[in-house]
């Protein structure tokens, strides 16, 4: 085997991890480039806190000298802990249409991920499920978004030759936004417009009005996250650190959040699709990129459901209906035409349910892998 696997040990191999996959997606037409200024912040110890509760490792491939391939390994001990697993985890791998430079690379993460005691391997798979997870089985033809995971469907056919098999799959579907609401949809709203005494549905006009939800929808999240699979709880450092670096990018009209006696006990927020500017800035906000981001947020006709949940004790009372039809309508208000809804397991029936209620299309699909070691 002419493969060779190093770790990454210095800057100007950590600047070869993350710049390899823009090489090797140059002709792939739906593929998204990170934001670069979010990627070194990611990769950096000191900024990511992630990397207190784990161990990780990043291997670049080199065939006769060029980096031909790239993945990194990570054992997140909190979610084992929690979980009583002894899971290894595998995400960022890339690399061309090779098997040899595959079975090198994953390989090379097994035998790292059993010296330090592991059982078994799980990925595409990072930090937590709010990292790219997966690799992409269906819907190539459409364009990435923000957050998502893009490969070549070889990928698929590498790892699946490595013995690995299916954990789970998350879906991903397009909601066309209707010109009036679903009769469905109809009804439950008149069935609960007259319950204003019992909750308090919050919409935003500024960011100002928006940041003091942030934190308590946060921990919300932390409430209804934590039996799907693959999230880790944030402390209240990380929830705090997040608010900071989203709220900039949050349009406040895609944002609503209900509440129960000054309670948050509902949210679901949304974002314009900016993968048209993302594409034209390849990455780099400076000098021009951050023109053709704006551009393209005012531009697009597409929304990106990014996050959403309602407190167990408050469901099947008509919020998720609610919070649905008041998207819906600032969509409308702003043309756009369509959402997107970003990755539902597919054991999220419920969810997946009230997407098909307004006759969402399911146009992606993404598989987490395992295998015993």
């Amino acid at each position: 085997m002419n493969v060779t696997i190093q770790p990454v040990k210095t800057k100007s191999e950590l600047k070869k991890f993350i710049y390899l996959p823009a090489k090797i997606h140059k002709d792939h037409d739906t593929w998204l480039p990170p934001m670069y200024m979010d990627e070194k912040t990611f990769f950096d110890p000191g900024k990511n806190k992630s990397f207190g509760y784990s161990d990780t490792i990043l291997l670049l491939a080199y065939k006769d000298k060029e980096v031909v391939g790239r993945i990194m390994g990570i054992i997140n001990k909190r979610y084992n802990e929690i979980q009583h697993e002894k899971n290894g985890r595998f995400i960022f791998m890339e690399c061309y249409d090779d098997q040899e430079v595959a079975h090198a690379l994953i390989t090379a993460v097994e035998e790292w991920a059993r010296e330090k005691g592991m059982e078994k391997m799980v990925g595409p798979l990072g930090f937590s499920d709010k990292d790219p997870q997966g690799f992409q089985t269906m819907g190539f033809e459409y364009q990435t978004v923000v957050a998502m995971a893009a490969n070549f469907e070889y990928m698929v056919r590498l790892i699946e030759n490595e013995g690995y098999t299916k954990k789970v799959d998350l879906h991903d579907y397009l909601i066309s936004v209707p010109d009036e609401l679903p009769k469905l949809y109809q009804r439950i709203y008149d069935r609960i417009s007259d319950k204003t005494d019992f909750y308090n549905m919050v919409e935003f006009t500024s960011k100002k009005e928006l940041k003091k939800y942030i934190v308590p929808a946060l921990r919300l999240m932390n409430e209804i996250y934590a039996p799907i699979y693959g999230f880790v709880p944030l402390t209240e450092k990380e929830m705090h650190e997040l608010a900071a670096r989203y709220l900039p990018i949050l349009d406040p009209h895609f944002v609503k959040v209900v509440e129960v006696e000054g309670e948050v006990v509902a949210f679901v927020v949304g974002m314009p699709d900016i993968s048209e500017g993302i594409k034209k800035s390849k990455g780099h906000l400076f000098p021009f990129g951050l023109i053709h981001i704006l551009r393209s947020m005012k531009k697009t006709k597409g929304i990106v459901l990014l996050l959403g949940g309602i407190k167990p004790e408050y469901r099947h009372n008509g919020m998720d209906v609610l919070m649905g039809i008041k998207m819906l309508e600032s969509a409308a208000k702003r043309g756009m035409e369509t959402l997107e809804s970003h990755l539902i397991l597919e054991t999220n029936t419920p969810m997946i349910g009230e997407v098909k209620k307004v006759d969402g299309k399911l146009i992606k699909k993404f598989r987490i892998y395992q295998k015993d070691l």
